[in-house]
C-alpha cells in the first residue's frame, strides 16, 4: 500500500481521549502496512458526500500496522467522525503528507508549544525526540485539562519536562517570556489555535532564522494580492493556458476548465493541491511554506 492516492481504511478502535475529542485507531483491510510517515504529517479523511479535513497522525511512526488520529468534535467532518463512526466502519484517505517535517537532530533542543488539538502532531515529534536522547521540553495549553487530549500519559512520561496551562484553572502560558531570549540550539515546534500561532510567531521574531517551525488550524490573514490584474497560467502536462481574474484562484480556474487538481481546504493550509513553478514570478498565499521553502520554490 502506498500514500498520495486514495485507500480504504478499517477503523480498529475508538476511544474518549478528552473532552469533545475521540481518538481513532486506523488499519488497513488486508492487514498489510499503511504507508509510512515521520512526525508532523496528517491524512485527508473523504466522507462520502465528498467533504473532506486533514488530521494530524500521533501514534508510532516506527509501527506502520496502523495509524491513529485525534478528532475535536466541531462541524462537518470531526462531527460525523463523532457522531457517525463506529468501530469496523471504513474511511476514505488520502496521505500521508507533511508540511510540519520533524526529525531529531543530534545535540539540539527541542521547545514544542502545542494548544488544545495542536497536542497531536507535537506529540509524536515529543516522542520521536525524546528517543533519540534531545533534551525537550514541552508548554501545552487548553481551555482546561478535561479537555486537553494525553495528558495523562504526558505526565506520567515526562512529569520532568512538561508544563501544563489549563485556562479554567487561571493558568496562561506567558509566550512572549518563554521566547524573549533566543536560545542557542534550540528549535520551538508550535501547533494550535491563531491565537497562540501569532504570540509564538511575534515572541520568536528575534530567533535566529529556522529555528522556529508553526502548523495552522487556520489560513493566515493576508492583505491585498500585489499583483491586482490578471495574469495568464501556462500548464505544462495539458499545454492549456488559462487566465486568471483578480478575484479568481488559480485553483477555480484550472477546474473550471476540466482539469482534476487534488485539493482540499482550498484556503492554502492544508498542502493538498501544492504543485512545482516551472517558470515565473510567484506571489505566495498560502499558510503552509516556510519563508524557506518559498525561497526555494521560486523559479
Amino acid at each position: 500500500m502506498s500514500g498520495g492516492g486514495e485507500f480504504e481504511v478499517v477503523v480498529r478502535r475508538r476511544e474518549a481521549a478528552a473532552d469533545s475529542i475521540v481518538l481513532l485507531d486506523l488499519v488497513s483491510p488486508t492487514g498489510a502496512p499503511l504507508p509510512g510517515w515521520s512526525p508532523g504529517a496528517h491524512i485527508d479523511v473523504v466522507l462520502p458526500d465528498g467533504r473532506e479535513r486533514q488530521y494530524s497522525l500521533c501514534s508510532d511512526p516506527n509501527d506502520r500496522m496502523w495509524w491513529r488520529i485525534g478528532v475535536l468534535r466541531e462541524r462537518d467532518v470531526s462531527a460525523y467522525l463523532h457522531d457517525v463512526v463506529r468501530e469496523g466502519d471504513r474511511l476514505l484517505v488520502r496521505g500521508p503528507r507533511n508540511h510540519f517535517a520533524f526529525a531529531p537532530f543530534p545535540g539540539r533542543k527541542y521547545l514544542f508549544v502545542a494548544g488544545g488539538i495542536g497536542i497531536t502532531p507535537i506529540y509524536a515529534m515529543l516522542r520521536s525526540a525524546a528517543a533519540a536522547g534531545n533534551e525537550t521540553r514541552l508548554v501545552y495549553a487548553g481551555r482546561s485539562r478535561a479537555a486537553m487530549a494525553f495528558a495523562e500519559e504526558l505526565t506520567a512520561e515526562y512529569a520532568d519536562s512538561a508544563e501544563f496551562y489549563a485556562s479554567d484553572e487561571g493558568s496562561r502560558a506567558d509566550i512572549a517570556a518563554l521566547l524573549a531570549d533566543p536560545a542557542p540550539g534550540t528549535i520551538v515546534y508550535c501547533c494550535g489555535p491563531r491565537r497562540l500561532i501569532e504570540a509564538v510567531e511575534a515572541a520568536g521574531a528575534s530567533w535566529p532564522r529556522g529555528s522556529i517551525h508553526l502548523e495552522r488550524f487556520e489560513a493566515k490573514v493576508l492583505g491585498e494580492p500585489i499583483w491586482n490584474e490578471p495574469f495568464d497560467v501556462e500548464l505544462l502536462l495539458s499545454g492549456m493556458t488559462v487566465t486568471v481574474q483578480p478575484e479568481e484562484t488559480i485553483l477555480d480556474v484550472v477546474e473550471r476548465n476540466g482539469l482534476v487538481v487534488p485539493s482540499s481546504c482550498r484556503v492554502g493550509t492544508c498542502g493538498t493541491c501544492e504543485v512545482a513553478v516551472v517558470d515565473g514570478e510567484i506571489e505566495h498565499r498560502d499558510s503552509v511554506l516556510s519563508p524557506r521553502s518559498r525561497r526555494t520554490a521560486s523559479p
